[in-house]
């Protein structure tokens, strides 16, 4: 028997990671996506970056500081890790700049988008600059000096510096220091008065930072980017009575936490950089050096400021069923289920959902989870309204979710004003799961309407996210979630569920259930087969439960968008395994698990990816699509993304991910073909609506003499 354990079959969560990151640059790499599109995928690298080494290389290194020398499933210790993954990244970094310098930025200036720099500036723009400087930017500037009286200032998380090192007039040393950071105040990058020209606040700064240091001589100046450890260590057990305050205070200590990374200037002096790293209590080793501007998400900023439709992607706005407007809504959910595949199917349905049931008289409760929702959220204001109006309403808000948790924080607290009933889950989990409950009285009996989801109930990343949702009045999936809102809210062990299955509990063993009956069809030589498409695959338990499921024959096609530590092509391991990630317009991040169950497909959407966090230490939902026609519609949509051939890179046996051959084949872009097949169907409603009209309009009318003939005759 193989031994499924050993580290060769195992690849490192966090080098997964950076190739998942690299396929995001990649996008920004590829001229047939639209420029400023493109220019768009290479910030997001940056942000996604930015974010896994305020956790991730954050966390290593302090499992590092610990002495923590325990191997991971690829055999490597924290320690081994953070070397790698820094050297890792440093290549990365450096393959984001030659993106930047040598293809985004000369083809912006070819379409008349230039980004100036010091040196290209005409006399006029100088003195515009000057002014702009003295106004706006020289009352919030604060240079700070470093020596034996005036310690190293604090720098926040996310910021950018501008190092200086002086020469005092009549004298030969050059020993000053100082440091001072660019200011927020005035954005980014300005707007320069010619049409489509622009320059960044850092360079500005830097033009007269003269005027900060009279009487010294400026011998060097630097931009310099720092970020912190930004993972947040709540204690989540019974010593915490308030998990709330809890929160709130470790957002004001993460922010004091521990530089993890500095990228600074390629200009920089070694005797400069060497006092930075010294004062920044940094390793060299995540210090990295560009040639090009100090973080990438300026270009989010430049982005805003430009207006060029042809250079971006067609807009696109999705299909929203006529079934489910307002004055029908209950009634058409109360006579069949209805699939919602985002963006492609519109957000609009769902918010309208829980706005409807806010405004309406029969509805008795409302309950549901929110994990991240946006910044004007229209679901918070419908959870106010239904309060107001007297309804029971109930929201666990999920503070804990990571980067969103000030945001939760103000919305707990909103909502608890309002009068709604706010809950923080339970202790130790996150609650993950996606659920909404709607309770009805109609014709004095009482029905359940649920809405259970593969995404945030978010209306702004709804746009450019795919998820999968449902939208039911089966009355076993109410009673279920009715049970999974009284487990969140008071003390309650239901003993079972009729069709739901939670974790951290029920999904680990679910699915190890559903892949147990696939290999014993194998084995019987029954049809068998698996179909899974998910953001991450990082748990070892699991990935060993479908090297037993390959090494027995079962044919498994995954599509993974981020993380796998899964390798394919192993003789005996992973034979029968396929993996395929896509990357494109929106974020793949619908979870769909399937069976093949010997000819009868079971299909399963769920909240959770198969990651050990989301198995065993949050609070997630998998529920079954009962009715074969949604059934279909979402294997269909598998298959679909499966076919991709533009936009799947798919995983080879030496870890890496490489696109398909098109040679020969007629291209099929899966997330084009969803938005067509959207419009589509936008353009038959409208058809409708218009053939509709035109009857109504034209409806011939009755004989006005018929009456009065028919009363002569009598």
């Amino acid at each position: 028997m193989i031994d499924f354990k050993q580290s060769k079959y195992y690849v490192n969560r966090e080098i997964s990671w950076l190739a998942f990151n690299d396929r995001v640059l990649e996008e920004a790499r590829d001229v047939y996506n639209p420029l400023l599109e493109r220019a768009n995928f290479l910030a997001i690298t940056q942000k996604n970056m930015d974010e896994w080494f305020m956790v991730r290389v954050a966390s290593l290194q302090q499992q590092v500081m610990i002495g923590l020398d325990k191997a991971d499933a690829s055999g490597l210790t924290p320690k081994k890790q953070l070397d790698q993954v820094s050297l890792v990244a440093g290549q990365q970094i450096k393959n984001q700049y030659q993106v930047l310098t040598r293809s985004l930025l000369p083809a912006l200036k070819r379409e008349g988008f230039e980004l100036l720099r010091a040196a290209d500036l005409s006399t006029t723009q100088y003195h515009f600059l000057k002014q702009f400087f003295e106004q706006e930017l020289l009352p919030v500037l604060t240079p700070m000096a470093i020596d034996s009286t005036r310690p190293f200032p604090f720098l926040a998380n996310d910021t950018l510096n501008i190092g200086v090192r002086l020469k005092k007039e009549n004298e030969k040393s050059e020993k000053y220091i100082a440091v001072l950071q660019v200011p927020e105040t005035s954005g980014r990058v300005i707007t320069l008065p010619e049409e489509n020209q622009y320059i960044l606040i850092e360079d500005i700064v830097q033009l007269f930072l003269g005027s900060l240091f009279p009487g010294y001589t400026i011998k060097e100046s630097m931009v310099f980017h720092v970020l912190r450890d930004m993972e947040l260590d709540i204690a989540d057990d019974e010593d915490t009575p308030n998990i709330l305050q809890d929160v709130q205070s470790k957002l004001q200590e993460r922010e004091r936490g521990r530089i993890i990374r500095v990228i600074l200037s390629h200009t920089t002096s070694k005797a400069l950089m060497t006092k930075l790293i010294k004062l920044l209590h940094v390793d060299e080793e995540r210090t990295y050096r560009v040639n090009g501007p100090i973080d990438l998400t300026f270009l989010s900023a430049w982005l805003k400021l430009i207006t060029a439709p042809e250079l971006q992607f067609p807009s696109f706005t999705g299909y929203n069923d006529t079934d489910l407007v307002p004055d029908k809504l209950f009634a058409s959910i109360r006579q069949k289920d209805y699939l919602l595949h985002h963006p492609y199917d519109s957000f609009k349905s769902v918010v309208s959902f829980i706005q409807t049931a806010a405004q309406d008289d029969q509805v008795l409760a409302i309950k549901m989870t929110l994990y991240r929702v946006s910044g004007k959220s229209p679901i918070i204001k419908a959870l106010g309204d239904a309060a107001r109006r007297g309804k029971q309403v109930t929201v666990l808000v999920e503070i804990k979710a990571r980067f969103d948790e000030e945001n939760n924080v103000h919305w707990a607290r909103e909502l608890e004003q309002q009068g709604v009933h706010v809950v923080y889950g339970l202790r130790g989990l996150k609650t993950h799961a996606k659920v909404v409950l709607v309770v009805r009285r109609e014709d004095d009996a009482i029905r359940r309407y649920v809405h259970l989801g593969t995404g945030n109930y978010n209306d702004v990343t709804a746009n450019f996210y795919t998820d999968l949702g449902l939208l039911t009045s089966d009355s076993e999936l109410g009673a279920d979630v009715a049970s999974i809102f009284n487990i969140l809210t008071g003390y309650s062990d239901p003993g079972y569920f009729h069709q739901l299955h939670m974790s951290p509990d029920g999904i680990r063993e679910f699915i190890y259930e559903q892949i147990d009956n696939e290999i014993t069809n194998a084995k019987a030589g029954r049809p068998a087969a698996i179909k899974m498409k998910f953001n991450s695959l990082s748990d070892e338990q699991m990935i060993r439960r479908l090297y037993q499921a390959s090494y027995a024959g079962v044919k498994i096609q995954l599509i993974i968008r981020g993380i796998t530590m899964l390798k394919v092509d192993l003789p005996e391991v992973s034979d029968t395994i396929e993996v395929h990630s896509i990357v494109g317009r929106f974020l793949e991040h619908s979870r769909i698990y399937s069976f093949e169950n010997d000819g009868n497909p079971k299909v399963y959407l769920s909240s959770a990816d198969l990651m050990t966090r989301n198995l065993n230490r949050r609070v997630e939902l998998l529920f079954p699509l009962k009715n074969e026609p949604i059934r279909d519609k979402v294997l269909a949509i598998f298959q679909t993304m499966w076919d991709d051939n533009v936009k799947t890179r798919v995983l080879q046996a030496d870890g890496r991910f490489v696109k398909k051959d098109r040679r020969g084949v007629v291209a099929l872009n899966s997330q084009e073909k969803f938005i067509n097949d959207s419009l589509l169907q936008q353009k038959k409603q409208i058809k409708r609506e218009s053939l509709e009209t035109a009857t109504q309009q034209f409806e011939p009318l009755n004989n006005p003499f018929l009456n009065e003939k028919q009363g002569n005759e009598s």
